[in-house]
């Protein structure tokens, strides 16, 4: 059985990108941890959309997370080392890996990470695009 696309109109010309990147996000969903919250922050001067992704990252330090851009994803890395001197009666945090990845649009820019009182604040722009307008000639065959 094949999959209809929602961008297989004539009308829309170019967006086949779009219907591969909804593939990505689908399969990056995974499961929920770490916990994490996206946010419209305050415009800036030169930037018109400004995010920011807090991930609730208790228990790791800076060196042991990883934040890169690779192809327009956003993607944040966590690996904690047990530590085996210690010896647990319970243990009810759990040292565990994670990879979470976001799908960004073009142009956004990543304009800081900041790890404070366990939580990985991401800051993201979209800095304003300049309004272009091109005329087009009309050339005349006979």
């Amino acid at each position: 059985m094949s999959r209809v696309s929602g961008f297989s109109s004539p009308l829309l010309l170019g967006f086949d990108e779009i219907e591969r990147v909804l593939d990505r996000v689908a399969k990056a969903s995974g499961d929920g941890y770490p916990p994490y919250n996206i946010e419209r922050i305050a415009k800036t001067d030169t930037n018109d959309e400004c995010l920011r992704i807090t991930l609730a990252v208790a228990g790791f330090s800076r060196e042991s997370l990883d934040v890169t851009v690779e192809e327009n994803q956003l993607v944040i890395r966590g690996r904690q080392v047990d530590d085996r001197e210690r010896i647990y009666l319970h243990r009810g945090i759990a040292a565990r890996q994670f990879q979470k990845t976001f799908v960004l649009a073009d142009g956004i820019e990543i304009v800081s990470a900041e790890l404070k009182d366990g939580l990985l604040a991401i800051d993201l722009a979209r800095p304003t695009p300049e309004r272009i307008i091109r005329r087009i000639e009309i050339a005349a065959r006979d």
